[in-house]
């Protein structure tokens, strides 16, 4: 079996400098989403054909099992299956397949493909209760597909028809070919149509098996901002419906965006308003507050996440507190029972179990032991303007409320930094370090005040 994606469409009504097919449902190009259920499929090619936009299509998917057919002049998309027959052998079926039409179901062309049976034409349809510009399926009286007529050409009778071509078809290869070959543009629009192969195949003795997918959604085409926006919310409650259906509380299954992989153990619980990109899992019982952003992230069982989050390329471990309105960025590895409170932020450290940082606090390639406190107001002080350096904080260590450490440094077990220090050198294990002047009160000063204008 191999696979064209007809991927050429200039798409005018995006009004967007981004081609159509490149245009993101879940964060990933439309023609990506094509393409990953045609990888599923286990095809031996995948051919674009492409056109408009065609050096960006091709820079946003440099995969080397792909190839590629232009399209220069659009003529149709009996035209454009034209352009790419000299990748396609001449060998088993061809599945044709659209850019634009992103959420086709594996389960829906594996079933399209075994109706084929390698030597009929299969074709996906569906019934619309307002068909107004689709191609019409045209039957005989015993019920048997006979061809397509696309709605300029249609008469008013067949305009009643309520069953439409999706586009989407598999045709034995050979077949194609010469039907290809015997295209006319003889049409209201002078385009070669694909639909006409459906009265070739008939006029040829070649069986035409009409197949349909569980839901309409599955055919749907994008032309426009507005529906792209539609195919993202039913891409969307699609994905909620899954999760919920594996045991995931959604306070509001309308209200979760996951552009990526999202995996959950039993009794996650996700608020409303979070985003979910690249590759998420998450523990049992992993709590995520509302207005979260996850990204390439991994938590363990128990950890809450209060509202407000936003973490990326981190490990976290399992019954930590973290948040409102804390930030852990990548290479950042947390163990169990750590607390990150409110407006901290953490970047490529480790932190040790039971240690805690409550809040107004940055931590940066840092490594901290466990069962420290870290003040508010503290930060490491890891970049001198070309370099960057670590530092160094064991068990059981106390850091006073605006502190300052400067790396690289080191502070021992059990050390204690008081408020307000400036830490330039390592400090001793368990005992108390502090840099601070002295304090004085000048007598008598006098605040300075405004002269008179």
């Amino acid at each position: 079996m191999q696979v064209i994606i007809l991927a050429a469409g200039q798409g005018k009504r995006m009004r967007s400098r981004l081609p159509k097919v490149l245009q993101p449902i879940a964060g990933k190009a439309m023609l990506s989403h094509v393409i990953a259920t045609a990888r599923k499929l286990q095809s031996s090619k995948i051919c674009v054909v492409y056109g408009h936009g065609g050096d960006q299509v091709r820079a946003a998917l440099p995969d080397a099992d792909l190839s590629w057919a232009e399209q220069a002049q659009q003529l149709g998309t009996g035209h454009a299956v034209q352009q790419a027959m000299p990748h396609i052998k001449d060998d088993g079926v061809a599945l044709i397949l659209y850019g634009d039409v992103p959420l086709t179901r594996v389960e829906t062309l594996q079933a399209l493909i075994a109706a084929s049976e390698g030597k009929r034409v299969a074709l996906l349809t569906v019934n619309m209760i307002d068909p107004k510009g689709y191609g019409r399926i045209i039957r005989s009286a015993a019920g048997n597909v006979q061809s397509i007529v696309e709605e300029k050409d249609a008469t008013p009778e067949q305009r009643r028809v309520t069953e439409v071509n999706t586009g989407i078809l598999c045709v034995p290869v050979t077949k194609l070919r010469d039907w290809l070959g015997r295209l006319s543009n003889n049409n209201s629009q002078g385009e070669y149509y694909l639909t006409d192969i459906i009265a070739m195949a008939v006029g040829d003795g070649v069986e035409v098996a009409a197949h349909q997918p569980s839901a309409v959604w599955e055919t749907l085409g994008v032309n426009n901002k507005l529906q792209l926006a539609e195919l993202e919310r039913i891409h969307q409650r699609n994905i909620a419906d899954s999760l919920m259906e594996n045991g995931v509380t959604l306070i509001d299954p309308a209200r979760i965006d996951v552009r990526g992989e999202l995996s959950c153990e039993p009794d996650v619980e996700i608020d409303v308003g979070c985003v979910f990109e690249g590759t998420v899992e998450l523990g049992d019982g992993v709590r995520i507050g509302a207005h979260c952003v996850l990204k390439n992230v991994k938590i363990a069982a128990g950890t809450h996440l209060a509202p407000f989050c936003h973490i990326e390329g981190a490990t976290i471990g399992a019954d930590c507190s973290i948040g409102p309105y804390a930030r852990i960025r990548p290479g950042t590895q947390l163990a169990e029972d750590v607390h990150i409170g409110n407006f901290v932020e953490v970047k490529n450290s480790s932190i040790a179990a039971g240690t805690k940082a409550g809040h107004l606090a940055y931590l940066g390639d840092a490594d901290l032991g466990s069962k420290t406190n870290i003040g508010a107001g503290v930060i490491t002080a890891n970049y001198d303007g070309a370099n960057k350096f670590r530092t160094t904080i064991g068990n059981d260590v106390f850091i006073g409320s605006d502190s300052q450490l400067i790396a690289p440094v080191t502070v021992g077990d059990g050390a204690t930094i008081a408020a307000g220090t400036t830490l330039t050198s390592n400090a001793q294990a368990g005992e108390l370090t502090m840099s601070r002047t002295r304090q004085s009160t000048i007598v008598g000063w006098k605040r300075p005040v405004k002269k008179p204008a």
